[in-house]
């Protein structure tokens, strides 16, 4: 027969470790023709990231993200990044690129504003132009500001910066201290199918709700946490590496190592908890990680609520959810019959 059961998990993730020195840097510059290129050693491992930071510098810069060119990785030529590690990118990196955009745009103010006989804090970035506050009908174009600053003052459109969340070193005595920057929080919920004969089970539908602070970009939030799912149905079910006696491992290709693919997915609803972090870059922190942490949890909650076992081993195979639903049935005959 086949059970249905339901089962969540809640979890808190740290961002950006701050026991020992954590830093990134960035190096923005705006070009004449009003982009900008931004140098970052962050690497792209298709979480979106060079997206994110893109769009952090076209923010900062008040241009269009299609405007920011990024050149990341090539250690040549980029500033240091610590790397893709403790879902830090969007956070650190972030924070890195808001400033250097920043900086680069005060160049550009001082440049437009006697261009618009006004101080430099009377003006705003937006829509690829320097305009007075206020006053959106005085403004220069952002290349324009560039060309002047370039030619007409000698002080390029250049702008770098670093950050690294507080170091606060850990009590060595009591191992009290701060050992990360900010924290996010998920729930997520899964709806299991149980076929109390054979073990298999299926997952029917998750749902899952993340905390991230301010999205840079929903759409890439949505894809990290549905690509976090999968990874962590993955480990709940199918993922396990076999060693032989002598230490070996015994399945060391995709031929005998299960990995979920698109057929195995559920039916999955995200929904973003919109929220502010201070320190943030516009209120963002971040959302790699998490994205999987309660999912095998939530499956192995359902296993419960299904067939009355509880898991304790990953992955939850088949054999050994029977195994489990063979021993209850032992232990108490008159159940789950």
């Amino acid at each position: 027969m086949r059970r249905r059961g339901r089962g969540i998990a809640c979890m808190w993730y740290p961002i950006g470790f701050t026991v020992s020195a954590n830093p990134s840097a960035a190096t923005v510059k705006v070009n004449e023709d009003g982009t900008a290129t931004l140098l970052t050693g962050t690497v792209e491992t298709g979480q979106g990231s060079l997206t994110v930071l893109g769009q952090i510098a076209a923010e900062a810069l008040g241009i269009a993200t299609e405007d920011v060119h990024v050149v990341s990785a090539d250690t040549d030529a980029t500033p240091m990044d610590t790397g893709a590690i403790a879902s830090r990118t969007t956070y650190v990196t972030g924070n890195a690129v808001k400033l250097a955009g920043e900086r680069a745009r005060a160049i550009l103010f001082e440049a437009a504003a006697p261009m618009l006989g006004v101080k430099p804090e009377q003006l705003e970035a937006r829509d690829r132009k320097i305009q007075v506050r206020g006053f959106p009908q005085r403004s220069v174009a952002i290349g324009e500001a560039a060309r002047h600053a370039l030619v007409g003052k000698g002080e390029p459109p250049i702008g770098t910066a670093s950050f690294n969340p507080p170091t606060v070193a850990m009590d060595p005595e009591t191992g009290q201290g701060k050992p990360f920057a900010t924290y996010v929080y998920a729930t997520q919920i899964a709806e299991v199918e149980v076929d109390d004969e054979t073990g298999e089970v299926e997952v029917l539908r998750i749902v899952a709700a993340h905390d991230c602070g301010t999205p840079i970009n929903p759409m890439l939030v949505e894809g990290q946490v549905e690509g976090g799912i999968a990874m962590g149905i993955g480990f709940a079910l199918q993922e396990e590496i076999l060693f032989d006696d002598d230490g070996r491992q015994i399945n060391p290709n995709l031929t005998n190592y299960i990995m979920p693919t698109s057929l195995d997915m559920p039916e999955i609803e995200v929904d973003i908890v919109p929220s502010h972090d201070p320190t943030g870059p516009f209120g963002a922190k971040g959302v790699g990680e998490p994205t999987s942490v309660p999912t095998a949890a939530a499956i192995a909650n359902a296993i419960y609520d299904a067939v009355g076992v509880r898991l304790t081993a990953l992955p939850m195979t088949a054999e050994r959810v029977l195994a489990a639903i063979k021993a209850k049935r032992a232990a108490q005959p008159q159940q789950l019959r």
